[in-house]
């Protein structure tokens, strides 16, 4: 559950704001109604697309079965770990100019299209941000009750919309970019995690020899088949008795985030 709320939130929360920063353009460029209108819709579809994509990962799950579902499942743990850090080493790297570039996107596609050209902007928008929100969740289901899934998402929406409202509103002094910068690090502490669930599969499957394992075992200070050990393995990738492999694949993703994080920062 905390999972989904934190990513749910997070996601949500940059389509808040890109659609805030598309609003306040259009508050001051567009005296019609028109462009509103215009965004309202793109707005919608957007949504709309990233539904399209949870139902179309359904029907292929449903179509699968047996090691064609395992390979399938498994391959989607591996694709939102990867999305989740580019989103973030995105972010960082171009979230300082993110809105002067939608405002220049959103002038140029005026200027091109008219008012169709302002929906496409929102809908493509928004739709990254929920179709990356879809991919996370699809993700997260294959570990766990679907329950506490859909109950974290919820919240975390029901959260990023009053996150937004209160710093629109100025009634909080919400430091926006720093709760990104901080929730940057923990989703990238996420994505690790869903690495090692894949790279667990995968050496389950046979797949992917585990080389050694165990590599030690901390059970007796921290035990993953607990309740609170699991949330800790869930959420951080946290393993009692790991494989040498799967410590390989962390240090390996680790490495290079922290070389990106660095270049990314220079830009």
């Amino acid at each position: 559950m905390g999972n989904a709320f934190f990513v749910v939130w997070r996601e949500s929360l940059e389509a808040f704001l890109i659609a805030g920063i598309l609003y306040a353009w259009l508050q001051a460029n567009d005296t019609t109604g028109k462009g509103k209108r215009a965004l309202f819709i793109g707005l919608g579809a957007g949504v709309g697309l990233a539904l399209l994509l949870g139902w179309a990962l359904l029907t292929v799950q449903d179509e699968l079965t047996g090691e064609a579902l395992e390979i399938f499942q498994t391959a989607t743990l591996f694709v939102a770990a990867g999305l989740i850090t580019q989103m973030v080493l995105w972010m960082r790297k171009h979230g300082r100019t993110m809105k002067a570039r939608l405002h220049a996107d959103l002038a140029a596609a005026r200027e091109r299209s008219g008012y169709f050209g302002v929906a496409v902007v929102a809908a493509l928008a928004v739709a990254r941000e929920g179709a990356e929100t879809v991919i996370f969740l699809y993700g997260m289901a294959q570990e766990g009750d679907l329950t506490p899934l859909w109950v974290g998402a919820l919240a975390g929406f029901t959260g990023a919309w009053a996150t937004a409202w209160l710093a629109a509103k100025s009634l909080a002094r919400l430091n926006i970019a720093l709760l990104l910068r901080l929730s940057s690090i923990l989703l990238l502490v996420l994505a690790s995690a869903l690495l090692i669930a894949a790279i667990d599969r995968l050496i389950g499957a046979g797949y992917l020899p585990p080389l050694l394992d165990p590599v030690w075992d901390t059970s007796m200070l921290i035990d993953d088949t607990t309740k609170a050990g699991k949330l800790l393995a869930d959420f951080s990738g946290y393993r009692a008795r790991p494989a040498l492999s799967s410590l390989l694949v962390w240090v390996a993703y680790w490495g290079v985030v922290l070389f990106a994080w660095r270049r990314t920062g220079r830009g």
